[in-house]
């Protein structure tokens, strides 16, 4: 029997919002939509028609994280290869997040906690409603807190001392404080999604290609040092500089108007 389908998806202008949708449990992943994670993210990279996502929880919540009954009871039962197969699965989420070329808009409301937290963590932007906690909660679970990439990622969003803090202990981080630390771009007192998917609309309306070269250099400067970087840099963008997007930007502004970039 096929479990119930517990993620949508809803492509508006480009933009396509990813919502998680078991909001009776707040939102928890399971084994399935794990996996539609990933090819979701992996398709986008050859697909035009995504210029931008958009990701939230259902109902006032973002993400739990993984069900406590579809997935941590069932690890118990695996031995240490079926346990690596998990644990490469969850890394493969957060590394199909990476690669794809198209940015990332989290709308973070309510609860996101673990798995939940990595995905926010993983996205380009985060959004969030003050009532929002962010809980990297391993420990709790008599795990280490890094997983999913959290060790390398979050020392780099809010620092090195402050994602100690939050791995080792595995409290909550309040939605003033992410905002405050850096972890949150802005904190939205009306409707989160609205926003991020305003925001995601406006990048989604911008040239797509050259998007995806600054998410990759993003990504890949973090092992370079400066002198390699504005090489790497360079090279970036005189490859943007072929693009069509380039010169509609050139002939827009020669004839006094707006460009329309097209992606390519």
């Amino acid at each position: 029997m096929s479990l119930p389908h517990h993620l949508r998806s809803e492509n508006e202008g480009g933009v396509v919002t990813l919502t998680l949708d078991r909001p009776e449990r707040k939102n928890p992943l399971t084994f399935d939509s794990y996996a539609e994670l990933v090819a979701i993210f992996r398709a986008a990279a050859t697909d035009d028609a995504v210029r931008a996502f958009v990701v939230t929880g259902a109902d006032g919540n973002f993400c739990s994280g993984g069900d406590v009954h579809e997935i941590i009871g069932p690890l118990l039962e695996r031995d240490t290869k079926g346990l690596m197969r998990f644990t490469a699965m969850t890394g493969d989420l957060v590394k199909a997040m990476r690669a794809c070329p198209q940015p990332i808009v989290a709308a973070v409301d309510g609860v996101a906690a673990g798995a939940g937290a990595i995905i926010a963590m993983a996205s380009d932007i985060r959004l969030a409603t003050p009532r929002a906690r962010v809980a990297f909660l391993f420990n709790r679970v008599g795990l280490a807190g890094c997983d999913m990439g959290a060790c390398a990622i979050l020392p780099r969003l809010i620092g090195q001392g402050r994602a100690s803090e939050l791995l080792f202990t595995g409290r909550a981080m309040r939605a003033e404080e992410g905002e405050r630390w850096g972890f949150f771009n802005r904190l939205v007192e009306g409707d989160v999604l609205a926003e991020a998917q305003a925001l995601a609309a406006e990048i989604a309306a911008g040239p797509g290609f050259a998007h995806g070269m600054t998410k990759r250099m993003l990504a890949m400067e973090w092992a370079m040092g400066v002198e390699q970087a504005i090489e790497a840099e360079a090279v970036a963008q005189a490859l943007c500089m072929t693009t069509q997007d380039f010169r509609r930007a050139y002939e827009a502004f020669a004839a006094k108007r707006i460009p329309v970039f097209q992606g390519d």
